[in-house]
């Protein structure tokens, strides 16, 4: 990694500046101060501004060693704050630094005017080379500097890429797109993951010294910012992770699409997402929930726990039934209070909870139904590879009676999901799969196991306006993702990565309850637009597919005041009842628990008002105001 840094910072000692007029802003000492400056243009994500922590220096495209093939092509890769037109830039070279004959003195910051995506000549000295400023569209910038992250004078990335395990403390800015800056300092960031430690672009766990909102998330002061390296979309992650949500899983974790920047050096798109962390994520398991008041082991506590195949020495897990888990919470150290007691704990109650699952028990005893088969139908639906593998959580606590159950939540890692990964060939050979890159074919329901495939029945469930559409995702990333891709980070990552070039979409016709499949395939170039299509087409056909299976056993939810079915809530419903109450209309004639709109167990002419309500919008079908309305008498 000391080869990287030398490379980076290789990039910011060639010479050069902007060609074009600026008039100047703020002047003289407004520079960046969270990092070492070297000889090299910088600039600042937010117009006028003396915050000195929200800088990037230019740099060149390099590949995933960080080889610079073109080091006289520099770019800006500047966040969604920057305003499209001016940009304050700050001159590190010791001299004068010419823009097309306007002179920036040394060490000093001016306002430039720009064109996006146009490559301007700079000459400093007798060098020049062309500068590109790139816009991104994400939802938040994040910035973190620290020049010495061992004492030693090393670099942090440098410091943390050598050793998961190492962290530091850090400066930094978080930056939304309207340009608020928020300075808080980093307690801690240290590297993330398992199989993607090993990839050239890492991810990183990131605690702030107290809690902050991260374009418009919840606050917290835990973090997780991924790289999606294995993810031409970059999106696969973010949509799974709101589906969740949306279909109403317990800890769904909320995540913005971020750029990323470390000591003016740009790292690329990520995605900062809430941690799977107690007491913030999890907030129903606290830390120290095993513990009694006198500092003993409680006989029931909550606990939260990771399936993971990759659980190794430094890690605190159990093995039971086949499977290591890594108990997440609580988290104790060899020799403190309940480590061999919380261990034990953990291993018979998931032994019970996982015997119950192959046998003819009531599984509801165990676990939260619900939850439990939301996590499977999401895990189905993207085909994850990781399922019951590894990233698979499940959290154990009292339900509403309180009884303890196990919950199928937080959901996580969803990179290698929706056809983007070929998977391990002798696996799917032993378990009979030769369909796993395509949107057909069952999954989970046989994932590690060897033989037959079976078939299976679950639940289905609504969605609810939580999740975006399609194109809102991609405004939200394109931008981001083309400066991502044209800084060096590729969109073909390797043999784990399936052929993404061509597809038969398809899509659910509800009225034949039949899957249609194109006749002819539709073609992807490798590029990011094309790679996102490809990511929800596939998706889409497998949503297709899974509904063909599903349909014979699916019952339609009621809705809520159809009382004469015909799928819409109009006022020939409250004409209906009020119809039924008179004795006019016969009982088959109505759909008695869609007409029981107040949900009273019975239906009368308070549930004829209630639609009336609702369709006059004074209030919902919960029967709650709908503030600003009120019933004009004329």
């Amino acid at each position: 990694m000391k080869k990287v840094l030398s490379l980076i910072l290789s990039t910011l000692l060639i010479l050069t500046a902007l060609p074009i007029c600026g008039a100047a802003a703020a002047e003289g000492e407004v520079k960046p101060t969270g990092f070492t400056v070297t000889p090299a243009l910088y600039v600042h994500a937010v117009g006028d501004s003396d915050d000195g922590e929200a800088w990037q220096a230019w740099q060149s495209v390099h590949d995933e060693d960080f080889e610079i093939a073109k080091p006289d092509e520099k770019y800006f890769f500047l966040p969604t704050s920057a305003d499209k037109n001016t940009v304050d830039v700050y001159n590190g070279f010791d001299q004068a630094v010419t823009l097309n004959g306007v002179e920036i003195p040394a060490q000093t910051t001016v306002a430039v005017p720009y064109e996006p995506n146009t490559a301007y000549p700079v000459i400093a000295g007798d060098q020049s080379c062309t500068l590109t400023m790139m816009n991104s569209d994400a939802e938040a910038a994040i910035y973190i500097n620290n020049p010495d992250a061992d004492g030693e004078g090393t670099d942090l990335m440098t410091y943390l890429n050598e050793d998961k395990s190492n962290s530091a403390k850090a400066t930094g800015a978080i930056v939304t797109p309207d340009g608020k800056i928020d300075s808080t300092p980093i307690k801690k960031i240290k590297g993330r993951g398992n199989t993607s430690w090993d990839k050239p672009k890492k991810g990183y766990n990131i605690t702030y010294d107290k809690k902050v909102s991260i374009a418009g998330m919840e606050k917290n002061k835990k973090y997780s910012i991924l790289p999606n390296y294995q993810d031409d979309s970059l999106t696969r992650n973010r949509f799974l992770y709101d589906l969740s949500d949306a279909v109403g899983m317990p800890y769904a974790s909320d995540s913005r699409y971020v750029d990323f920047y470390v000591n003016g050096y740009y790292w690329g798109s990520y995605l900062m997402a809430e941690k799977v962390e107690p007491g913030s994520l999890v907030t129903d398991v606290a830390e120290d929930a095993y513990l009694t008041e006198e500092g003993t082991v409680k006989e029931d506590f909550p606990f939260i726990v990771e399936i993971d195949a990759s659980a190794g020495d430094d890690d605190y897990w159990v093995s039971t039934n086949g499977l290591k888990l890594t108990i997440k919470s609580p988290e104790i150290d060899p020799g403190d209070v309940g480590y061999d007691e919380v261990k034990a704990y953990v291993k018979a109650k998931f032994s019970n909870f996982y015997n119950a699952t192959a046998a003819t028990a009531d599984l509801s005893q165990y676990a939260d139904i619900d939850s439990v088969a939301k996590l499977y139908l999401i895990n189905e639906l993207g085909k994850n590879w990781d399922s019951g593998v590894s990233s698979t959580f499940f959290t154990y606590k009292q339900d509403a009676n309180g009884v303890y159950k196990f919950y199928g939540s937080p959901v996580w890692d969803y990179d290698n999901t929706l056809g983007n990964c070929v998977g391990i060939e002798r696996e799917l050979q032993s378990i009979g799969v030769s369909d796993y890159e395509e949107y057909t074919g069952w999954w989970c329901q046989y994932k590690g196991r060897s033989g037959k495939r079976s078939t299976g029945k679950s639940n289905s469930a609504s969605i609810d306006k939580e999740l975006k559409t399609r194109e809102a995702y991609f405004d939200l990333i394109h931008a981001s993702a083309e400066m991502n891709y044209t800084s060096g980070w590729l969109l073909n990552t390797g043999k784990w990565i399936a052929d993404h070039s061509t597809l038969y979409q398809a899509a659910y016709d509800p009225e034949k309850k039949k899957m249609v499949v194109d006749t002819d395939a539709t073609s992807y170039e490798q590029t990011f637009d094309d790679m996102f299509a490809y990511a929800f087409d596939w998706m889409e056909g497998r949503a297709a597919w899974l509904s063909e299976k599903f349909a014979p056993d699916y019952t339609p939810s009621v809705l809520i005041g159809d009382a004469d079915r015909d799928g819409s809530v109009t006022i020939l419903d409250a004409t209906r009842i009020q119809r039924f109450i008179a004795e006019l209309e016969p009982e088959e004639n109505i759909d008695m628990i869609a007409a029981d709109a107040d949900r009273d167990g019975s239906v009368t002419v308070v549930d004829a008002t209630r639609i009336q309500r609702v369709l006059a919008e004074l209030c919902d079908m919960d029967g709650n105001m709908i503030p600003g309305k009120k019933l004009e008498i004329v």
